[in-house]
């Protein structure tokens, strides 16, 4: 599979220029050109500063994690590849893809979603109490490979009582923003959980297609649609406030029994309002007065703090400074330090081996006892520095609260000697005081002041108001209110139209942009999804994104026998599983992700042969530039990957009774029966009984493997036939003669003498010695070594005859 992810979001053309290329070839008026270029936000660049580089796994290790009880490292092979963790359910091998996953996010999605106390208490080994519980992945960061170990141990009962250590391979402690970087491992996430693999093909896919967005820089279109579309909304606001005060305005004027009024009535009549005949009216008045007017109207409409939202701010910054206070033990840094010194001590009595105390010399003092006792206090320091930090945290949060709420003293009040600048000067000074009980004492006694000169000042100028100028006065401070908002109405009006014509140009624009920049993504999802369900009569047609950030969608084109169908229920669960798959590939292999490898767990769950044939190759596409690991307990991808010839590491997970988790290489069946078969011939010590019977056993195993392995090739290369058929096949074979017939001539019942001797030279004989059971004598360690050299030629002559006719001899 070529790496489709190479996108244009990588392309030097960014989104922005995109849309002013665009721009600039429009038929758009000048006014609709200035308003899409005036809301056209800037281009917002990540920044890839700090980040190591590209990170791939080196090995994953658990200890008192879920099925595994002691410790057990699963070791990778570096570099670009396919490797297959197989094992039986309850094995341990999920345990290890759930380890890497809680080590790297500090999540399990498996839990995700899931608060009932089962699965709350099931994340530690129930048969190793006394193991800390700890899960860790070895990754290599960067092009120069360097080794940084991730970490995540636990120090309490509680899931959620853990923490992360990264560490180099000098030793020096690591951030981990510096190793892993968030915003990508949440936009391009490696992993894929089996409980992930149905769950994310549910509902309308949005997390699915706000990562998208992020990943092709599409934020800028829904930024862009949404500055427009809120244009386009402030002018209608700002129109109906103008027509809801009109017609109020025409109720009170019609009260009025005064010839300004009657006038102003006139000049609001009618579809347009004469903004020039109330702008004439209301300039009869002296400009002193106006102003007098103004700011007998600013003083009017004055208001103070909110009583009830200062003293709840208030009752929250007293209760979380009583906390702090509650919580405190010398500083949160002082009990970390206190733990760290502490597990130092616990380590070096561990390491040492002696009960000695290194500092005061005191015999037998460092015993088992001090060591429980001091990993205890450790804890209880740990949890302690944790209570300690989250105390401050919350006040520093009541103290931002109660700050917010105190505002700058009105810039019309500034520079006035007047008992309400007095007084609002002192609340305002509120926002200076940081300790939480001097904020809260000074707020509560600074608010009351304030809200009781408030409401003298407004009650003053209301009352003056009302004596100005009779009840004209009122109305005409109402009209003027009107005129402003009839103006900005008027500006409104004319925005409205050209932003309504630039948002009708602009939709297409950005649905264009945002098809083009999917396109790749769709088509690798095409390109999957035909892999996997290749016989399959569902198609996988568009994949399209609706709507924007938040509230959007994944939009599926599915059909069966080319009739439209909605996806979900109309694909049976491997397709919807091979969907999920079709969808999380594109994105995790996106070549701007820092993640050089996949994490897949039992995707084979559902797949008729076929699909997992198309898994097999898939996987095999991916890991020709990713390293891919995927966990099974389902043996038919491991036949997949042998019958299609992938090349793969093979890693057998096992496990023994109280959790003992052990990890195998799985090699080459043919090669690993010739070893144990060598090694057994070159035991001189080995009973002459045992010889004759197990030696011919294991060489008749090696032939039959290599049997195995050409047949398969040969139905499939040569017959055609698909997965399920060539297994019905070679389950049927019962004698080493068949083997070798179904491997060399394609059919079992033919007799295959002449074309063993065609490739190898005396091969018959050894056949005809494994098919009847029968066998030599051997009482030499030369004659074993005999045996095992004519069996490795008949093995050998049996693998090449797959690609060609090879030609040799056995000796």
């Amino acid at each position: 599979m070529t790496d489709q992810s190479q996108t244009s979001a990588d392309s030097p053309t960014s989104v922005r220029e995109l849309l002013l290329d665009r721009l600039d070839g429009s038929d758009l008026t000048a006014e609709a050109w200035s308003l899409l270029r005036e809301l056209l936000p800037d281009e917002r660049v990540r920044s890839r500063e700090g980040r190591a580089g590209p990170l791939q796994l080196r090995s994953i290790t658990a200890a008192g994690w879920r099925g595994i009880g002691p410790r057990t490292t699963l070791e990778l092979p570096p570099g670009p590849g396919l490797v297959v963790v197989a094992g039986p359910n309850g094995s341990g091998k999920s345990s290890f893809a759930e380890a890497a996953e809680t080590a790297i996010t500090g999540l399990n999605s498996r839990w995700e979603g899931r608060r009932s106390g089962d699965w709350q208490k099931g994340w530690r080994n129930l048969h190793s109490p006394d193991v800390t519980p700890e899960v860790g992945v070895e990754l290599t960061v960067g092009e120069h490979g360097e080794a940084v170990t991730v970490r995540r141990s636990w120090f309490g009962t509680k899931v959620g009582e853990a923490r992360t250590g990264v560490e180099g391979a000098d030793g020096s402690e690591r951030s981990l923003d510096e190793v892993v970087d968030s915003e990508a491992l949440e936009l391009a996430r490696p992993f894929l959980p089996y409980s992930e693999l149905g769950s994310m093909i549910n509902g309308t896919l949005g997390g699915l297609h706000d990562a998208f967005f992020k990943l092709l820089g599409l934020e800028l279109l829904a930024e862009f649609d949404g500055r427009v579309k809120d244009a386009v909304g402030e002018c209608e606001q700002t129109i109906k406030r103008a027509d809801t005060l009109t017609a109020q305005l025409r109720d009170t004027l019609a009260a009025l029994d005064d010839p300004r009024a009657r006038e102003a009535t006139h000049a609001l009549s009618g579809t347009r309002p004469d903004l020039d005949r109330v702008r004439t009216l209301l300039g009869g008045r002296a400009p002193a007065a106006e102003a007098e007017l103004a700011r007998l109207r600013q003083r009017a409409s004055l208001a103070g703090p909110d009583l009830a939202e200062v003293g709840g701010a208030v009752a929250r910054l007293r209760k979380a400074a009583a906390g702090a206070e509650e919580a405190r033990y010398g500083s949160a840094e002082e009990a970390r330090r206190l733990a760290r010194l502490l597990e130092t001590a616990i380590e070096h009595q561990r390491r040492s081996g002696s009960t000695d105390c290194p500092v005061c010399g005191t015999e037998n003092r460092l015993d088992r006892a001090w060591a429980e006792q001091a990993r205890a206090e450790a804890e209880r320091l740990q949890a302690e520095a944790a209570d300690a930090q989250a105390a401050r945290q919350d006040v520093a949060v009541a103290v931002r609260a109660v700050h917010d709420l105190v505002q700058p003293v009105p810039v019309w009040l500034r520079g006035e000697t007047s008992p309400l600048a007095a007084v609002w000067q002192e609340w305002a000074q509120c926002r200076d005081v940081t300790h939480p009980r001097e904020l809260a004492d000074r707020v509560e006694r600074a608010a009351a002041t304030l809200d009781d000169a408030c409401r003298q000042v407004r009650e003053d100028a209301s009352l003056r108001l009302a004596e100005h100028d009779g009840a004209w006065q009122p109305a005409a401070a109402r009209l003027a209110e009107w005129l402003g908002a009839a103006e900005a109405a008027e500006v409104a009006r004319e925005r409205r139209k050209h932003a309504r014509k630039a948002r009708n140009w602009l939709r297409p624009i950005i649905d264009e942009l945002r098809d083009e920049r999917l396109r790749p993504f769709a088509q690798r999802s095409q390109e999957v999804w035909q892999k996997l369900c290749e016989h399959s009569s569902v198609t996988l047609g568009s994949v399209t994104l609706a709507g924007t950030p938040g509230r959007g969608k994944v939009e599926l084109g599915v059909s069966v026998d080319d009739m439209d169908a909605p996806a979900y229920s109309v694909m049976s669960q491997g397709e919807l599983h091979s969907l999920a798959l079709s969808l999380f590939l594109p994105r995790a292999t996106h070549a701007a992700s820092p993640f050089g490898f996949l994490v897949i767990d039992d995707p084979v769950q559902s797949m008729d042969p076929e699909k997992v044939e198309g898994l097999a190759r898939v996987l095999d596409a991916c890991a020709r530039d990713r390293q891919v690991i995927v966990f099974t307990h389902d043996t038919r991808l491991q036949q997949a990957v042998v019958h299609l010839g992938i090349e793969a590491t093979v890693l057998r997970v096992t496990r023994q009774p109280d959790s003992v988790v052990g990890v195998e290489t799985v090699t080459d069946p043919v090669e690993q029966a010739l070893k144990e078969a060598r090694d057994i011939s070159l035991d001189p010590n080995l009973p002459q009984g045992v010889a004759d019977r197990v030696l011919p056993a294991m060489c008749r195993v090696a032939v039959e493997a290599a049997c195995l392995e050409t047949a398969r090739r040969r139905l499939r290369d040569e017959r055609g036939l698909g997965l399920r058929d060539v297994e019905e096949r070679v389950a049927s074979l019962d004698r080493t003669k068949t083997y070798v017939s179904l491997a060399l001539l394609g059919d079992e019942r033919q007799h295959a003498r002449e074309a063993v001797e065609r490739i190898c030279a005396g091969g018959w004989a050894l056949v005809e010695v494994f098919n009847s059971g029968a066998h030599a004598p051997l009482p030499t360690v030369e004659d074993r070594k005999r045996l095992v050299r004519r069996t490795e030629a008949l093995a050998a002559a049996i693998r090449r005859s797959g690609d060609s006719e090879g030609v040799g001899g056995v000796r």
